[in-house]
Parts: C-alpha cells; sequence; structure tokens
C-alpha cells in the first residue's frame, strides 16, 4: 500500500511539473527531451495488458492526455506491473531530480546551482558477472557513508576493476543516492587532465575556458563542482597509473559529501581505504569461463569434466584470461582444447607478471592461425593510442592497403566480428541506421580495445628484430618517453627502451617496417631528422595539439599508400606544411578526424578523402585551389560531422571520376551544386541526418550510374525533384524519416527499386506501389541503444 501511495505522489509531482512548463516552449523542449527514452515503456504496458489482468484506469486515460501526462502515467502503470517496485521509484526520482521546476529555471537562466546532464562516461552495466558481490557490497558501504573520502580498488590488468566499478554506478541505491552526479573518467597511463576537464564542462553545459595548464583546469573543475554543493558527487577515476597519485590529489576538492574512487593496476598509496580485487576461486571461474562458452547450450562434443577443469585451472582465476580463452574455444574442435590445456601446463604461473600474462594470451591467437590476416589485423589494433575509440573506417583504409580487403569494407567488417565474438576486441555501433545493413556505411562504428590485449598486440609486433618488423609504433609523448627510460623490469620494458635508445642516435635510420604510427602531444616537436621512412605504406598520426607539422621528411616517403591523422585532443588541431603531401605520388587515400584541414597541393592520384568532425572552411574557401583541380582522380569523398559545411566545394562537379559522394551529419548544408549532374560515374549519394537540406537539384536525373541513394532524416527536403525517375539503374533509396517529402508521378518509372522508410514514409509509397511492379517496401525494426551517448565528442 506504501509503494502504491509513493508512486502516486511521484506521478502527481511529474503531472505538476509539466503543467509548470508547457507554456515555456524551452522547458517543454528539455521536459520532452528527459522523458522521450520512456516511450517504450507505453508499448511494454500494452503487452503486459494482453498477459495479465484488464487494463487500469491509468491506461484508459493514454489516448486522452498529453504525450507528456501519458508517459507519467505510463510510468504508474509499469511500476504496478513490475516485479520490483523499488526499480521503478529510483527511475522516477531520478526523473524528477533532473526535471523539477527549479532545475529547469537553473538550466535555461544559467544561474544558480549546476545541474549535470546525467552521468558521465559510466561504461555500460555488465550483464553477467561472478565474484564480485561481496566486494560491491563493502564499496557500496563506503560509498554511501556521508562525508568526503578516497577509495582504492586494485587488481591484476583484466581482474574486473572497471567492471566493478561500472557495476557500482549502475547500482540503485547508488544512483538513489548521487542521482545524475557520478563522473566516470578514464585517467589511462598518461592522463591528459586538460582534456578530460574540458569534456566535463562541456557535457555540464558550461563555455569550455581556455585553461593555461592542467593544475588551472583542476582549479576550475573545483569551482564548478562546488556548485552542486549540498548534494552528493561520485567521480570514478578509472586505470590511474603509478606515479600519478599527485594528480589524483588535485581532485580531492574541499565538498561536504564527495566521494572518489580509483581503480588502478598497482597497490598505490594514500587513499582512505584500498579494496583488492583477488583472483576468482575455482567454483566461479568455471561459471564464469562455462558461461561464455556457452556450454550448456550445446547437445553434443562437449568437453569432459576433467578438461574444463585443466583450461579453467591454468587461467589461474584472472577473468579477461579466462573470458577470451572461452570465447576461443567455443564449438572448437576436441582437438584444440587438448592442445591449449597442454600448452597452458608449460611454463610458470600466468598471474607472475604481465609479461607472462601476455605470453599466455598468445596462445589464445592459435584460433586465428586459419586465417593469418586475422591476426595481423588484431595486432594493427595496437597502432592506435590506449584507451581510445578506433575507427572502423580507419581500419578499412589500413586494411585495403596493406592486405588488399575489398574498399567496401565486407571482409574488413568480418574480420572485426570474428575478433568480437573471440572478446580480442569489442565493436561499438554509436548509432545504427537502416542503410548500415547495405556494407557502406562505417562512419557510426568503432572498436574498443581492453588495455591489456593492446599490450598483446605490442607484444606480438615486437617478437621481430626492428630491422624485419612490418609496424613500427613510436609514441614520443614526453612522459611516456621518461617513463620508459626509467622504467627496468620486463622484457617489453627493455624492448621499449632499446628502441627509444635506436630512435633518437644521431646517424639516420632506415625504417623496414611497412606501417608506421606515431604518437605525439604538444610537448614534443614532429622532427624526424633521424629517421629514413622510405618503406612505409600506411602512416598513422595520433596527435593530441593544436598544431602539428609535417616533417620535411614527408616528401620521401615515396610508397606511402594512405594517410591516417587523428587528433585525439578536445580543440581541433591545424597541420602545417601540407603542401608536402604533393609530393607522394602514391598516396590513394587520407582520413583527417578533428583537423582544421589544411589548403591542399595537387593531389593527382588521391582515390579517397574522409574528414570527419572537420573544419573545412580553410581548404575549400574561396580563392583557394578548387577541389576538382586538387583531385582530379578521385573516387571517393566523404564528409561526416562537419559543421561548418555549409555547400560543397567548389569543382566538385568536375571531379568526373567520382564514384561515391557522402554526406552525412552536416546539418548546416542546405543545396547541393545545382550541376552535380555532372557526375556521371557517380554510384553512391548519401545524405544522411542533412537536417538543413531542403532541395535536390533537377539536375539529379542525370546521374545515370547511380544505384544507391539514402536521403534519410533529411527531415526538411520537403520533395523529390520530378527527373528522379530517369534515375534508370537506381536499385536502393533509403528515406527514413521523410514522411513530408513529396514523391513526383515520375517514380513509376522507377521499375526495380526498393524503398527502405519507416511506416510514416512508406504511406506515400504505397500509393504507387500499383504502379511499379517490382516495387519492394522494407520498414526495418531498429534495435534503440543509447549506450554510445557518453562517447560523443562534439
Amino acid at each position: 500500500m506504501e509503494k502504491s501511495t509513493e508512486l502516486d505522489v511521484i506521478t502527481s509531482q511529474l503531472q505538476q511539473t509539466y503543467k509548470q512548463v508547457q507554456h515555456d516552449k524551452t522547458s517543454m523542449r528539455f521536459f520532452r527531451s528527459t522523458l522521450k527514452d520512456l516511450s517504450p515503456l507505453v508499448h511494454q504496458i500494452d503487452q503486459y495488458n494482453d498477459q495479465l489482468n484488464p487494463p487500469r484506469e491509468e491506461i484508459k486515460l493514454l489516448t486522452k492526455e498529453s504525450p507528456a501526462e501519458q508517459r507519467s502515467l505510463c510510468w504508474n502503470r509499469q511500476a504496478v506491473m513490475a516485479k520490483d517496485v523499488k526499480d521503478t521509484l529510483y527511475k522516477l526520482r531520478e526523473i524528477l531530480e533532473t526535471v523539477n521546476k527549479e532545475n529547469f529555471e537553473k538550466k535555461i537562466s544559467g544561474s544558480g546551482g549546476l545541474v549535470l546532464r546525467g552521468t558521465f562516461g559510466v561504461p555500460q552495466n555488465p550483464e553477467f558477472t561472478v565474484g564480485l558481490d561481496l566486494l560491491l557490497i563493502k564499496l557500496k558501504m563506503e560509498v554511501l557513508r556521508d562525508g568526503r573520502s578516497t577509495l582504492l580498488v586494485t587488481g591484476l590488468g583484466g581482474m574486473g576493476k572497471t567492471t566493478l566499478a561500472a557495476k557500482l554506478c549502475w547500482d540503485l541505491q547508488v544512483k538513489g543516492k548521487f542521482k545524475g552526479n557520478i563522473l566516470f573518467v578514464v585517467f589511462s597511463k598518461t592522463p591528459q587532465l586538460k582534456i578530460i576537464i574540458e569534456r566535463i564542462f562541456e557535457h555540464c553545459g558550461h563555455s569550455v575556458p581556455e585553461f593555461q595548464s592542467d593544475e588551472d583546469a583542476v582549479n576550475e573543475l573545483g569551482l564548478l563542482l562546488k556548485k552542486i554543493e549540498g548534494r552528493p558527487i561520485l567521480l570514478v577515476l578509472d586505470d590511474v597509473w603509478p606515479g600519478s597519485e599527485d594528480l589524483v590529489e588535485k581532485f580531492q576538492f574541499q565538498i561536504s559529501d564527495y566521494k572518489i574512487l580509483v581503480t588502478s593496476r598497482v597497490a598505490l598509496s594514500r587513499f582512505d581505504k584500498t579494496f583488492i580485487l583477488k583472483p576468482l576461486v575455482h567454483d566461479d571461474a568455471v561459471s564464469l569461463f562455462r558461461h561464455y562458452t556457452q556450454l550448456e547450450k550445446k547437445n553434443s562434443n562437449i568437453p569432459d569434466k576433467d578438461l574444463i577443469q585443466k583450461v579453467v585451472k591454468h587461467c589461474k582465476g584472472l577473468p579477461l584470461a579466462i573470458k577470451v580463452l572461452a570465447k576461443s574455444l567455443s564449438n572448437r574442435p576436441y582437438e584444440l582444447w587438448e592442445k591449449i590445456a597442454k600448452e597452458l601446463s608449460l611454463g610458470r604461473s600466468i598471474l607472475d607478471s604481465n609479461t607472462e600474462l601476455l605470453t599466455r594470451l598468445r596462445k589464445i591467437l592459435d584460433v586465428l592461425e586459419d586465417n593469418p590476416i586475422n591476426k595481423e589485423c588484431f595486432i594493427d589494433l595496437a597502432l592506435f593510442p590506449e584507451d581510445q575509440r578506433i575507427p572502423v573506417a580507419a581500419l578499412i583504409d589500413i586494411w585495403a592497403e596493406s592486405y588488399g580487403l575489398d574498399d567496401a569494407g565486407v571482409e574488413a567488417m568480418n574480420i572485426i566480428k570474428k575478433l568480437d565474438s573471440m572478446n580480442l576486441a569489442n565493436l561499438l555501433i554509436a548509432r545504427k541506421n537502416a542503410s548500415d545493413t547495405e556494407n557502406y556505411y562505417y562512419n557510426n562504428h568503432f572498436v574498443v580495445l581492453h588495455d591489456l590485449l593492446r599490450e598483446l598486440g605490442i607484444y606480438q609486433s615486437t617478437q621481430e628484430h626492428i630491422e624485419q618488423r612490418k609496424r613500427l609504433l613510436i609514441d614520443v609523448n614526453e612522459n611516456k618517453r621518461n617513463r620508459w627510460l626509467e622504467e627496468k623490469k620486463g622484457k617489453i620494458t627493455r624492448i621499449l627502451s632499446k628502441l627509444v635508445k635506436w630512435w633518437v642516435k644521431p646517424k639516420p635510420q632506415q625504417i623496414p617496417a611497412r606501417t608506421l604510427s606515431i604518437s605525439t602531444d604538444e610537448t614534443c616537436a614532429s622532427d624526424w631528422s633521424q629517421v629514413l621512412p622510405a618503406l612505409v605504406e600506411v602512416l598513422i598520426l595520433n596527435l593530441q595539439t593544436k598544431q602539428y607539422t609535417f616533417p620535411e621528411l614527408m616528401e620521401k616517403m615515396s610508397k606511402l599508400k594512405a594517410l591516417i591523422v587523428i587528433n585525439h585532443g578536445f580543440h581541433l588541431s591545424e597541420l602545417n606544411k601540407s603542401e608536402l603531401l604533393s609530393f607522394l605520388s602514391n598516396l590513394n587515400r587520407i582520413r583527417l578526424e578533428r583537423i582544421s584541414v589544411p589548403s591542399f597541393g595537387t593531389l593527382n592520384n588521391l582515390k579517397k578523402l574522409s574528414l570527419y568532425m572537420c573544419n573545412t572552411r580553410l581548404a575549400f574557401e574561396k580563392g583557394s585551389l578548387l577541389i576538382s583541380d586538387a583531385f582530379p582522380n578521385l573516387e571517393d569523398l566523404n564528409f561526416d560531422y562537419c559543421k561548418d559545411l555549409m555547400a560543397l566545394p567548389n569543382g566538385v562537379c568536375d571531379i568526373a571520376s567520382l564514384k561515391k559522394l557522402s554526406i552525412t551529419n552536416c546539418h548546416k548544408l542546405t543545396s547541393l551544386p545545382k550541376y552535380i549532374g555532372k557526375l556521371g560515374n557517380l554510384e553512391l549519394l548519401i545524405l544522411i541526418s542533412c537536417t538543413d537540406l531542403v532541395e535536390l537539384p533537377d539536375s539529379i536525373g542525370s546521374l545515370l550510374n547511380l544505384r544507391l541513394l539514402d536521403i534519410s532524416n533529411c527531415v526538411s527536403l520537403s520533395s523529390l525533384p520530378e527527373d528522379i525517375g530517369n534515375l534508370c539503374n537506381l536499385r536502393t533509396l533509403y528515406m527514413t524519416s521523410c514522411a513530408s517529402c513529396e514523391l513526383p508521378l515520375s517514380v513509376v518509372n522507377l521499375e526495380n527499386l526498393k524503398v527502405v522508410c519507416d511506416e510514416e514514409t512508406a504511406v506515400s509509397w504505397e500509393s504507387f506501389q500499383s504502379m511499379i511492379s517490382n516495387l519492394t517496401i522494407e520498414i526495418p525494426q531498429l534495435e534503440v541503444n543509447l549506450n554510445w551517448l557518453h562517447s560523443i565528442r562534439s
């Protein structure tokens, strides 16, 4: 009875909030956005209604009330139906904390205390865990206490520290106390404090200051968080490395109810309490192993119990090793089980050191031996910095040049999915489009690599003698260089130290590697005077600096085929001396991310240019070199999240070789060039989420080789041109969320067309279905997943 009464009170408060903001458009937009994710519950209630008792009065009211009130009443109904009413109460309280009138006024006016936009950076809630419950209870007791404290969770790499921290953040009692005031920050080996704090400021809805130093950034963060004074705050600093204790102390602000949770591979000092993650007991290890091998789902060829016990025993209770090994053995021949068990029984304990762990984990790669390219692709994932998402589009470019994989990315995606299924990498789809099934759009796809597995990739790449290596990783970050020289233990460390010494030899060294990855920050210059990279075919530059100058030796890279430049910092990076690229006669593809694109010279052989989250003004503004002159043989041109792109560069219609033009998430683009019909070889035209695009030019009807057109989420597009009926080779048209787009009568000429759209847009096409004999209308059911929100960077 008490639970129902409390639900009624909360529902009443929601309705009151709606009444208070319904006449303020800004407030109403924020209110609707907050409650938008509750809409699936309405559908779920209907399902419950069919299975359980007849609906109560609240359901009957859904068709009469406003959308916001419908969602509020749905919550009431859902609470009655749910097995655990407390779960719903916590969710409702969290919503009320976000949408009450006081918070709306603070969010809108900018006065008063700080209101966070929900939790920041918290990973997905782990779906299956073992051996963490007791430690979680102890950790919760400390976190739920009032007052200030700094807690440490420590254990060997891959033991489950991040999993435990994520599980804590998702705990209902913890969420009930801290509401949206939970910040989850990946610290890593060389934390970039300014970048971390810049993103927190952005998340809080505040303008991002120009920090003068790390200390200045931390001080400003303290002032920001003190605006929440009176409400509990939980800050998680994940993966803190030795030597960073002083940095952690900088985050210990004088706030009344403020908890810091630190996770580290090493038992650091200076903390109020330490929680040690120990290896799993054998029964828990077996349970975890059986879960990931899915043995219970198999009816035959199940390995005998003794063999399972032997395999699990040699994992020594390390969750990451258990998980990866289990995935690799799932549904594999019995002989492979015996082979792995025998090999794991040799040598020292798998827990002796990280080096030993990497040695043992190498044996798991035996399952990749059926295709050597799979193993090479896994090692390539280590070419990117730790704790960073790896763009699948970049991997497609690298692997197309290194291994001859197809440009469409089908083969690359098959490899990535295999690595993902074995838990050697995790595939993350930021947001899923209906057009993803067409195997041409991978801008929203990323690979996430566990630190330990990245070290495994580095370990694999350093097994050959330096003069024979296929790839070379160089980190010229000042902090990392100093640490390399200071560390004395471990085989990997010795190799890296030798590499540094070799790197700084006064005599220029010829790099034999075909793939070169260089990571640098603003403390290190781009001087390659001691290197002769004449054999490099793929160059990856991982930047964390506002300015980067291509070295003069760049023009000596005569065999370079692919250039990938990714800025991992918060602000856009400017590239200088880009004219040196004109000397590279074999350069086929360039991908730039978060770059202020320079004005290019002439690149006669460039086939593909991809710009992601870039500023294009300097490159294509009036008076600079026409894009048709700069890239006369370009076949594939991609713009994604380029905020300043209002019109296509002059001359794009003169690139006769262009086969694919992709402009996605460029919200300021209002129109396409009038003479786009001159692109006679164009096969794919992709215009996803160009929300300000109001029309397509009539000349589009001249694109006789066009086979795919995607205008999904171009919500301002009012009609298709009459000449679209001339596209005799058009086979696929994607137009989700285009219900207001009028169709001309000429579409009846598109005899073999497949239209992929939503239900509202399908209504327009159904009237033509009887006139187009082979017309196919597909309405895909897209999976809704909001776990990517914390990783989006604007």
